[in-house]
């Protein structure tokens, strides 16, 4: 099937182009979407010249810092719009092991989304503070008490869905961003009764650059899960 992989980029050009090597190693027949929200350092520009070499390597620019749920959506758009079959999603700072793609890959086959998991056999969590630790595995204990979703890992980013399972979701109706918007597309997906699974992954706190986490992202996540209910409750939302 043919897969492509979406990571989007703010000020990742110390990152971007040992990412999109080592996807080639691991996966080297999965294309690879930038999403850059105008990145001041030139990521941008790093991945176009790559893509003068590398037709697996794909660039959406847009033009500025945007939001991480609409880079996703917009990400998604063109995956589909190109005819691919698989869609990963990941971030570009190696939090993320790219090592981990073929276990991806593997579950896809009999699942409709599957889920890197942080929380899903104990704690697999490195390099973070403990009151950042214990604000994720927080949160996901109260989006799973609220919504009723069986995930344990619901704000995490390393995902693998199936090309049929995006086209039921209405993308042009997600406004999320950050955590909100990993709990709402699993929560979309599920409320499909697609098959989803989660995988252990190993989580290990970025490499290069600056964290992009803040307070906003945090309480656009504990409003969500409610207004995610709620909307079930009243009929809205259902995709």
């Amino acid at each position: 099937m043919k897969t492509i992989i979406c990571i989007p980029t703010y000020n990742e050009r110390e990152n971007i182009i040992r990412m999109i090597d080592a996807i080639a190693e691991y996966v080297p027949e999965a294309h690879v979407l930038v999403i850059d929200d105008g990145s001041p350092d030139g990521t941008a520009a790093l991945v176009r010249e790559r893509m003068q070499t590398d037709a697996r390597v794909h660039l959406l620019e847009r033009a500025g810092k945007l939001g991480l749920g609409t880079a996703y959506c917009e990400g998604f758009a063109y995956c589909l719009a190109q005819g691919f079959d698989i869609v990963m999603q990941m971030d570009a700072d190696f939090s993320h092991d790219p090592k981990d793609l073929p276990r991806f890959l593997a579950s896809i086959a009999d699942h409709d989304l599957v889920i890197g998991s942080r929380y899903v056999s104990g704690v697999n969590v490195i390099n973070w503070p403990m009151g950042r630790l214990l604000l994720s595995y927080f949160a996901n204990m109260y989006t799973r008490v609220i919504t009723g979703m069986p995930v344990a890992d619901a704000t995490g980013g390393f995902k693998c869905f199936r090309a049929d399972v995006l086209r039921k979701i209405d993308l042009s109706n997600i406004r999320s961003n950050g955590y909100a918007f990993q709990i709402e597309m699993n929560y979309r997906v599920w409320r499909t009764k697609a098959r989803v699974i989660e995988i252990p992954i190993v989580f290990v706190d970025r490499v290069a650059g600056v964290s992009k986490m803040s307070k906003n992202i945090v309480y656009e996540a504990a409003f969500l899960v409610w207004k995610l209910k709620l909307g079930t409750i009243f009929s809205f939302g259902k995709r």
